[in-house]
C-alpha cells in the first residue's frame, strides 16, 4: 500500500526531491569544518595562556601578540613558582602544535578544493567583496548546489535569514530571522558582511581573485558591492543596530553568491557511477 500512494504522488508531481551530496562532498566538507575546530581549539589555548598571566599581573611588553617575538617573550618569562612555570610551558607548547596543525590543515584544504568539482564556483564567487578562499569552502560545502533554488528568496528562507512572522486577523508582526537551516552557512556569510562597511574599492588581493573569471562574473560582484556598501551605510544612518544591519546583508550576500553560482557551468556527473557507489 505504501508503496502505491508513493507511485500515485510521483505521478502526480506531489513528491518533493530532496538533495543528496556526493561523498566527495562530504569530505570536503568534513575537511572544511576540521579546519574550523582546529581554529578554535588554537584560540582557546590563547584565552587559558592570558588567564593565566592575567592571574599572575603580567602583561606583555610585545604588541605583536602570538609573533615571534612575543613566542620568545614567553619562553623567556620566569614565573613565581614552578608548578606555574610547568603550566606555562606546556601552554606555549599547545598553542606552538595548534599552530602547526592548522597551518597542515589551511594547506591541505588549499590542495583538495582545487581537486574538487565545485571548485569552479568556489573560485567565481570569491570575486564577490568578503569572501575569500575559507569563506567561499565553508559556503559552498554546507550548502552543495546551489541551482537547485529557482530563487534566491528560497535560498534565503533555507538558510534562516529571512524574518519570523507572528500574525493574527489583520495584524502582521516580523520578528527576528528564524534562523532555519546550515547555521555554520549562515555564520559565515554574516562574518563576511563585516567587510561592507568600508566604501566600495576593488583591492589589490579581490582584483588577483577576479583575474581569469569571466566578465559577467565580474560585473555581478561589482555591482554587489555597491549596492551592499551603500545599504550597509543607508542602515546604519538610521540608526539600526549593527548586527540587524550585518545580517541584512548577509541576506543580500547568498542571493549574489547564487547569481553567481548560475554562470558558472559545472561538469555533469555520470549517473552510472552514482549507482555503482551505492550499496547493494
Amino acid at each position: 500500500r505504501d508503496a502505491l500512494k508513493l507511485a500515485k504522488l510521483l505521478k502526480t508531481e506531489e513528491l518533493t526531491p530532496i538533495y543528496v551530496p556526493e561523498p566527495e562532498d562530504e569530505a570536503v566538507r568534513d575537511l572544511s569544518r576540521s579546519r574550523e575546530t582546529a581554529m578554535k581549539d588554537l584560540k582557546d589555548a590563547k584565552y587559558q595562556l592570558k588567564a593565566l598571566l592575567l592571574r599572575n599581573n603580567i602583561t606583555s611588553k610585545v604588541n605583536d601578540n602570538w609573533s615571534l617575538q612575543h613566542l620568545r617573550w614567553l619562553a623567556e618569562l620566569v614565573l613565581p613558582h614552578p608548578c606555574q612555570q610547568i603550566v606555562l610551558q606546556e601552554a606555549v607548547s599547545t598553542i606552538t602544535e595548534r599552530l602547526k596543525r592548522l597551518k597542515r590543515l589551511d594547506n591541505e584544504l588549499t590542495h583538495q578544493v582545487k581537486n574538487w568539482r565545485y571548485y569552479p564556483v568556489v573560485k567565481a564567487v570569491q570575486a564577490l567583496r568578503g569572501v575569500r578562499l575559507l569563506v567561499a569552502t565553508g559556503v559552498i560545502a554546507e550548502l552543495g548546489d546551489l541551482t537547485r533554488f529557482d530563487h534566491p528568496r528560497k535560498l534565503m528562507s533555507y538558510l534562516g535569514l529571512v524574518p519570523s512572522e507572528h500574525s493574527s486577523g489583520g495584524k502582521r508582526h516580523l520578528g527576528a530571522i528564524t534562523k532555519c537551516g546550515n547555521s555554520r552557512a549562515r555564520r559565515l556569510l554574516v562574518e563576511g558582511a563585516h567587510s561592507y562597511k568600508h566604501n566600495a574599492n576593488i583591492s589589490k588581493e579581490m582584483q588577483l581573485r577576479q583575474e581569469g573569471l569571466p566578465k559577467e562574473v565580474i560585473d555581478i560582484a561589482w555591482q554587489a558591492q555597491l549596492r551592499l556598501c551603500r545599504r550597509y551605510n543607508r542602515l546604519m544612518h538610521k540608526g539600526k543596530h549593527r548586527n540587524v544591519v550585518v545580517t541584512a546583508i548577509a541576506r543580500e550576500m547568498i542571493a549574489y553568491i547564487w547569481a553567481i553560482s548560475r554562470e558558472v557551468v559545472l561538469p555533469v556527473i555520470d549517473v552510472t557511477l552514482r549507482l555503482a557507489r551505492m550499496p547493494a
